[in-house]
């Protein structure tokens, strides 16, 4: 079947190797865009200037294209483009749906009384006063830039209304039209002092302006969904289609992950790994000879060479 209006993509944080996680995803984004002889996009999301590393985006533009992967150039990098997130957060601000907020991580975890390893960070907060706000201001202090949720679902109106549809499925079986969910994040953050963005606000602006109409990518991203719907309503953007899929894990079930020093692909390659071999451990059947994707494969356009 071909789709040319298909638009994936793959969008890694240049923080540390790829390993065979990010390869079951790169994969899976880019099989799918393939069979339907779409587009599939790499996105380099490097707004956190302190973890990210050019060497890490060099390797994993030669990891991807060593599986044979291949994509379209120029490659959309975070940093390039802080200005259209800053653009999108002045139409928050303006309406009265942001707020300053000054409280530690500690703060917030003994305000809404969680431990720090819980999955969801409800924490509901509100603007200070002028006077205090301008004292802290003046005394330098970090603050966040947090969404208010009360303020986004009383402009909405219509949140109960807030659906995506899923064609993979959730980690509790979620599947087809889903209803989203957002008011039980609370005040997610939104922007930081000094680093311009987060996450949920710089992934929707990046989906809509690269024309992404279907969002593949692990479950661990599943419930962030329920956020993000939220705000492309409140940003006027259309929601994709999204698909999660499984997570790989390791012998002691733990999701891989830099952190857990999980083999790099590049490790995988020096012990003479091959990308078929890759495929076969991952359980990816490698698409049907002949089909096409509207992409040109160029490690150099990683780096905008």
């Amino acid at each position: 079947m071909s789709d040319p209006g298909f638009v994936t993509r793959f969008a890694p944080s240049p923080t540390g190797p790829l390993h065979l996680g990010h390869a079951f995803s790169a994969l899976t984004a880019f099989d799918a865009a393939r069979r339907r002889h779409g587009r599939f996009l790499l996105r380099i999301e490097d707004i956190d200037s302190v973890r990210c590393r050019p060497v890490f985006e060099t390797a994993i533009a030669e990891d991807l294209a060593w599986l044979g992967l291949a994509w379209e150039a120029p490659v959309r990098r975070q940093s390039e483009h802080l200005e259209d997130y800053s653009t999108a957060l002045a139409s928050l601000h303006e309406r009265g749906l942001t707020y300053r907020c000054f409280k530690t991580r500690r703060e917030v975890l003994d305000d809404i009384g969680r431990a720090p390893h819980a999955a969801v960070e409800a924490f509901t907060g509100g603007p200070l006063s002028a006077a205090a706000e301008a004292r802290r201001l003046g005394g330098g202090e970090a603050y966040a830039w947090r969404l208010s949720m009360a303020a986004a679902l009383g402009e909405l109106g219509h949140a109960s209304l807030l659906t995506f549809f899923e064609e993979g499925e959730g980690p509790g079986g979620e599947t087809g039209r889903v209803a989203a969910q957002p008011g039980r994040f609370g005040d997610v953050i939104l922007a930081r002092k000094g680093l311009g963005v987060a996450y949920h606000l710089a992934v929707v602006v990046d989906d809509a302006l690269q024309g992404v109409t279907h969002v593949i990518r692990g479950s661990d991203l599943f419930e962030a969904t329920n956020v993000q719907c939220l705000i492309q309503a409140l940003l006027g953007l259309p929601t994709p289609t999204y698909r999660h899929h499984r997570m790989l894990t390791d012998a002691c079930g733990r999701r891989l992950s830099k952190r857990d020093g999980a083999a790099s692909l590049r490790e995988l390659r020096a012990g003479g790994a091959t990308p078929a071999k890759v495929r076969a451990e991952l359980g990816i059947d490698l698409p049907s000879a002949g089909l096409g994707i509207r992409t040109k494969p160029s490690v150099g356009a990683a780096r905008g060479q």
